[in-house]
């Protein structure tokens, strides 16, 4: 099999090679999002029976779309071959071992880089690639726990809710990685010169919290978890179950929006200023005790067309087929399988549609980005 051609891709991205080390967790996300804007994405897995995976080893991964994939076994000569020549025509290298690993296996950023002066080696790592729990196993529940921002999720006096995989691996890693991987690429239009790009999840996670830590440096945020505004404190800003046991979502901070809201309730103020937080326990009960009276569709029936911030909870099935989301083609299907569409969008380059994951290669190494000669 040839190098696919540029032309059969699209997107903003198209011409950007990058070789991706098989991981699973934000570095396979991060790929996905480069192949999605039209990068030409190789996968390095290791060999058939050792490949990284989630779930179950004879079901295909979905979340590998949109590029191709080359076996190497980076404990030998002929593995660490592969790697070298197609980073050597590559622009990105991406990796998410333990700090030190790849260096130990001979693909290091210093190795290879000697062959390719302007390849942008970016890595991405829970804890980073210094520090004292630099060689520390852990997962996204465990470096947003460092970082402050799991102590403020949840409701008080109950333990903190983890927010799935989302803010560690994917907020804090996958998309902190693709910051560092244009910022450099920016930067190397102008130097010409590749670097290395060290991205953090607990890095990202705080840098995530930043708004809040702002509100807490003015005295506007508490490190109790439901006291403060976003953290479900506020009872104009949280979720109630209805009378079908499922669930509405309100978020009526501004006072225009408190007014809608109550007036979809058919609610008249019995307590003070919407943000007298003495007045909140009485709200909250009668925000309680009137979403109980209906189920979740009719609520966002009533509230539909309003400025009231008012929608359902929907489960991802439902999500995949609400109006608005199908509207804007939101979620695509890809090989018969439900998934995100790329995203952002963009008004002259747009992405095109995923595709599905291809096979390993059986090509010859030098016949991937065949069109690019070593630098």
């Amino acid at each position: 099999m040839n190098a696919a051609p540029d032309g059969a891709r699209s997107g903003p991205l198209v011409g950007l090679r990058v070789v991706e080390l098989d991981a699973i967790g934000p570095l396979p996300h991060a790929a996905q999002v480069l192949a999605d804007l039209g990068a030409d994405v190789v996968r390095i897995e290791r060999p058939p029976g050792r490949a990284l995976k989630i779930g179950d080893p004879g079901e295909p991964d979905h979340g590998l779309r949109g590029r191709r994939s080359v076996a190497a076994d980076l404990k030998t000569p002929e593995g660490r071959a592969t790697v070298t020549s197609l980073a050597a025509r590559a622009d990105v290298f991406v990796e998410g071992m333990r700090p030190g690993v790849a260096e130990r296996l001979g693909v290091g950023p210093e190795e290879l880089t000697v062959r390719n002066p302007s390849l942008i080696y970016a890595r991405v790592t829970g804890w980073g690639q210094t520090g004292p729990l630099a060689q520390t196993p852990g997962h996204d529940i465990n470096y947003i726990s460092l970082s402050g921002a799991l102590h403020a999720m949840g409701r008080a006096g109950e333990p903190p809710a983890p927010p799935l995989n989302l803010v560690g691996d994917y907020g804090g890693g996958s998309m902190l990685l693709l910051v560092g991987i244009l910022s450099a690429l920016y930067e190397r239009a102008r130097s010409g010169r590749g670097q290395v790009v060290d991205s953090a999840m607990v890095d990202g996670a705080v840098l995530l919290s930043q708004p809040l830590l702002a509100l807490r440096a003015t005295g506007g945020w508490a490190d109790e978890r439901a006291a403060n505004l976003l953290d479900g404190g506020a009872p104009f800003y949280d979720t109630y179950s209805c009378a079908d046991a499922r669930f509405i979502a309100v978020g009526a901070l501004e006072p225009q929006f408190f007014r809608a809201l109550l007036d979809g309730l058919g609610l008249q103020p019995t307590w003070g200023d919407q943000y007298d937080r003495a007045a909140w326990p009485t709200m909250r009960h009668a925000f309680q005790a009137r979403f109980a009276e209906r189920s979740r569709d009719e609520w966002a029936e009533k509230f539909d067309g309003t400025d009231a911030c008012v929608t359902p909870v929907l489960t991802y099935a439902e999500a995949a087929r609400h109006p608005h989301l199908t509207a804007r083609s939101t979620f695509v299907e890809v090989g018969g399988v439900v998934q995100a569409a790329p995203a952002p969008r963009f008004s002259r380059t747009p992405a095109g549609a995923p595709r599905s994951p291809t096979p390993l290669e059986s090509a010859p190494v030098d016949e991937i980005f065949s069109d690019r000669a070593p630098r």
